[in-house]
């Protein structure tokens, strides 16, 4: 069995000191909306209860599906990174990037220099998107939906370079027999969020799937624990979000949660039992305690 952890969007704070020439963008629009909402409602206490008892566990690997940070100031980026040296080696923890860490133009190749061990495929030497890393029966494929967009907007896009290929390397680790994860940030399927969020390209990851196929599709941004599907080649693939990992209870979005994935089986026959974890929505004051909220088992096409 392959024991996988799926956490998004910590959304680390507190913003650090910020200089008023760092602000002259589309920054000061989040610089404000941290100090008037997410100051209060992400905050370490939560998140790090949540990575003590994601750690406890026998993990074999860890996905992480971005926003790691708020602005992307460089003083975030560089916390960032040791925030994630005290997750997990690079070896065992696979990150893609979001629109928090793209947030204004050149912050996302910061972020990718900086964060490149966690997001460089096999027998790479530095990261390229989509990117795989094959760990015991599953490939991990890395797809970045991150772009820096406009005041007032969260919109991704992965290009037509991206989706071609992704169709390739998933019809090559079909061959493989591996259980095939495909990871970003913005989600795929259909109306899943507000038009000014949306993976404007979205179409081509369906196009993608439905041809090459794929065994679970995980994803952030939205901030809830949603389980959908999009079409494959043989049925139905899942699509699994996961809430913010910082977020405390109390609040419009569910509070902080991991999902567990449990993969055994082999190609043609898999089993995938994924288990929720987090803080219960009635908890609104710390100490609280993590906890087994579901049990779900996903149908593998």
């Amino acid at each position: 069995m392959f024991l996988l952890a799926h956490l998004s969007d910590p959304h680390l704070g507190p913003l650090p000191e910020t200089r008023l020439r760092e602000l002259m963008s589309k920054r000061v629009l989040g610089y404000v909306n941290w100090h008037r909402n997410r100051a209060r409602s992400m905050t370490a206490t939560w998140l790090d209860g949540l990575i003590k008892d994601m750690q406890a566990q026998p993990l074999d690997h860890i996905a992480l599906t971005g926003d790691l940070v708020n602005i992307a100031l460089d003083l975030e980026i560089s916390a960032a990174r040791r925030w994630l040296e005290t997750l997990a080696p690079a070896s065992e923890m696979s990150l893609v990037p979001g629109n928090h860490d793209a947030y204004v133009p050149g912050a996302l190749r910061r972020a990718v220099h900086a964060w490149a061990p966690y997001m460089t495929g096999d027998r790479e030497t530095a990261p390229a998107f989509p990117y795989v890393r094959r760990r015991g029966p599953v490939a991990l494929v890395g797809v970045s939906s991150a772009r820096a967009s406009g005041p007032w907007l969260a919109t991704g896009r992965v290009g037509a370079r991206q989706a071609r290929d992704l169709r390739d390397l998933l019809e090559t680790l079909k061959d493989e027999g591996l259980f095939r994860i495909v990871m970003l940030h913005h989600p795929p399927q259909q109306r899943a969020t507000a038009w000014n969020k949306r993976l404007t390209d979205a179409s081509r990851i369906r196009a993608a799937v439905k041809r090459a196929g794929c065994e679970l599709i995980l994803h952030g941004h939205t901030h809830l624990a949603t389980r959908t599907a999009i079409d494959g080649p043989d049925g139905p693939v899942p699509v699994i979000c996961v809430p913010s990992a910082s977020n405390a209870p109390g609040h419009k979005r569910p509070p902080a949660r991991y999902n567990l994935f449990r993969i055994s089986g082999k190609a043609g026959a898999w089993r995938c039992d994924m288990e929720e974890r987090g803080y219960d929505t009635r908890e609104a004051e710390m100490p609280a305690e993590v906890r087994m909220l579901a049990r779900h088992r996903l149908v593998i096409p």
